[in-house]
């Protein structure tokens, strides 16, 4: 396995102590319904979505900058 699988797991792990600690519960809970997950998945990606459209934009602000800056040499 790469460093960046392990890497990966670690971070998995951690996020499974924080949820444990925040919810008191694992992700072997049994009281939440089949639509209640996939809710949580859906506000998951919305928020997923959210964060990439953000970074698309520091990166077509960065791109600006950087015409904008060639224009003026």
């Amino acid at each position: 396995m790469s460093q960046i699988e392990e890497r990966l797991i670690q971070r998995i792990r951690q996020r499974a102590e924080i949820g444990k600690a925040k919810y008191g519960t694992t992700m072997e809970r049994n009281d939440i319904t089949f639509a209640g997950w996939l809710k949580h998945l859906q506000e998951e990606l919305m928020d997923a979505a959210i964060y990439a459209e953000k970074l698309r934009q520091i990166i077509d602000f960065s791109e600006q900058q950087k015409e904008d800056d060639d224009v003026r040499e």
